[in-house]
C-alpha cells in the first residue's frame, strides 16, 4: 500500500469516527421534534419531586383504579383514527350586455327642396356583450389508523403524539407521518383517539415509486418546454 492510499485511509476512518454514518438524519429528527414540543409548550413545565417505594410507585400503571387503560405518560402507545373529509367549492357568474345606437338627418327643408340624400346623415350602431363563468371544485378524503406513542407531556397535562408508517408494495412506498397535540379526556377507553380531536395536526402522506413518478408535476425544465409547445 502506498503511501498516498493510507493517508486516505487515515483521514477516511477519523471523518467516520466524527460524524458516523446515520447520526445526521437521526440529529435533525430530534431538532425538529424539540422544536414541535417547544411550539406547542405554552407554559414551563413544573417538575415534581416522587419519592419512589418498595411497593408504591406514583407514576405505576395501577396508581390509579378509577383510570382507564390508555395512553397518560411518556412512552404509552395509541391508536389514531385518522378522518379527514375536506371539500371546497367556488362557483362564480359575470354577465354584462351593453348597446348604443343614434340616429340623425334633416326631414325638410323650406322652399320646398327634397331632403331624400340627406334624410340620414348619421346613424351609428355599437354593441357589446360579455359573458364570464368559473367554477372549481376540491375534495379530498382519508381514512385509515396509525399506531403511535407519547413522546413528550406538557405543563398542561397534554400529550404530544407521533406516529410514522411506511409500506412498501408492489415497488411502491408510501410513508405516513403525524403528530399532534391530544387531551387525555379524547381518548377513548379502547386507547384510540380521532385525528379531529388533535390539536395542532401536522399529517403527511406521501409516496415514492412507480405511481408517484406518474402523477409527480415535471421538472422546471420539463414545464417550460410544455409551455413552448403548446401542451
Amino acid at each position: 500500500m502506498s503511501a498516498i492510499r493510507r493517508a486516505l485511509l487515515v483521514a477516511f476512518m477519523a471523518l467516520v469516527a466524527i460524524n458516523p454514518a446515520g447520526s445526521r438524519g437521526k440529529d435533525k429528527k430530534q431538532e425538529t421534534l424539540a422544536q414541535y414540543v417547544a411550539k406547542v409548550q405554552t407554559a414551563p413545565a413544573n417538575p415534581t419531586t416522587r419519592m419512589p417505594g418498595s411497593l408504591w410507585l406514583d407514576d405505576g400503571e395501577l396508581a390509579s383504579l378509577p383510570r382507564d387503560y390508555k395512553a397518560f405518560r411518556l412512552g404509552d402507545l395509541v391508536t389514531v383514527v385518522i378522518v379527514q373529509d375536506t371539500s371546497a367549492s367556488n362557483t362564480a357568474n359575470v354577465t354584462t350586455d351593453r348597446s348604443f345606437s343614434a340616429n340623425s338627418g334633416i326631414d325638410a327643408l323650406a322652399g320646398r327642396i327634397k331632403t331624400g340624400g340627406i334624410q340620414n346623415l348619421f346613424s351609428p350602431h355599437s354593441a357589446a356583450t360579455l359573458q364570464g363563468k368559473g367554477q372549481a371544485t376540491s375534495k379530498s378524503s382519508l381514512r385509515t389508523s396509525l399506531a403511535g406513542r407519547v413522546v413528550a407531556v406538557l405543563s398542561s397535562g397534554a400529550l404530544v403524539i407521533e406516529a410514522e408508517r411506511s409500506i412498501l408494495m408492489n415497488n411502491e412506498r408510501q410513508t405516513a407521518v403525524l403528530r399532534g397535540v391530544a387531551r387525555l379526556g379524547d381518548i377513548a377507553p379502547d386507547n384510540t383517539i380521532l385525528s379531529n380531536d388533535l390539536s395542532n395536526l401536522e399529517l403527511e402522506l406521501k409516496g415514492k415509486g412507480v405511481v408517484s413518478e406518474g402523477t409527480r408535476p415535471p421538472n422546471a425544465i420539463v414545464r417550460i418546454l410544455l409551455r413552448i409547445f403548446g401542451f
